[in-house]
């Protein structure tokens, strides 16, 4: 039987700073502390109310964005894309300046990652997301107004459903996919952000925007 957002396993919502679960991460970030002394150089807290129906998935914290200003998606290009769309609707108040102090609120949505530290590569390994599993346990697990779960990539897609106790055959990631879990929520998919993604036009902004429409329909239906 499937998990609800209600009975997955109670865990912590956030791994300490010095988080040693993922021996290839830790090591990864000491080397950052030592070449960027000024960034955040750590486990990336989620953004957002834990009175929110969205929860958005994303694979891991960016070197140069939210490991370095300590905010999901924020100061670099998947970040300006993913605020953008998110203000045009209506899960933000404030302004996006790309830095964590920038007074952004978001409004009935929440954002976290699969992996809490930066890999390597922008890459984590398997391990490294079943290591931080727990604390994706923990989010979904205190959002009692959760309605909808948004996955950027196959990654996060897999994630969640390992998550909900779902198997991922039964669940296939695809662009623009909602899939109705058993549980009672949906899990919605789309291409990651990433700039790369946009480059090879693979995610068009248009495209993007258009799974955000789909989903406020959910939402509002």
């Amino acid at each position: 039987m499937a998990a609800s957002p209600s009975s997955v396993t109670p865990s912590p919502l956030m791994p300490d700073a010095e988080c040693s679960l993922c021996p290839r991460l830790q090591e990864f970030r000491h080397a950052n502390r030592a070449e960027y002394p000024g960034w955040h150089n750590a486990p990336v807290d989620s953004f957002g109310g834990l009175d929110a129906a969205l929860l958005i998935v994303g694979l891991a914290p960016g070197l140069r964005g939210a490991n370095q200003t300590g905010r999901p998606f924020t100061g670099d290009y998947a970040g300006d894309l993913l605020y953008a769309t998110l203000a045009k609707f209506g899960f933000t108040m404030g302004a996006y300046a790309a830095h964590a102090d920038d007074g952004l609120a978001l409004v009935n949505c929440r954002i976290t990652n699969a992996v809490r530290c930066v890999p390597p590569q922008n890459k984590p390994i398997g391990a490294e997301v079943n290591a931080c599993r727990g604390f994706l346990e923990g989010e979904i697990g205190s959002l009692k107004n959760l309605k909808m779960i948004l996955a950027l990539g196959g990654l996060a897609h897999g994630a969640v459903l390992t998550t909900l106790a779902e198997k991922k055959s039964a669940w296939k990631f695809g662009h623009q996919q909602f899939h109705h879990l058993p549980s009672g929520l949906i899990l919605a998919d789309s291409y990651h952000c990433s700039r790369y993604n946009t480059n090879t036009g693979r995610l068009t902004t248009t495209m993007f925007e258009d799974v955000f429409r789909d989903i406020q329909a959910h939402l509002s239906g």
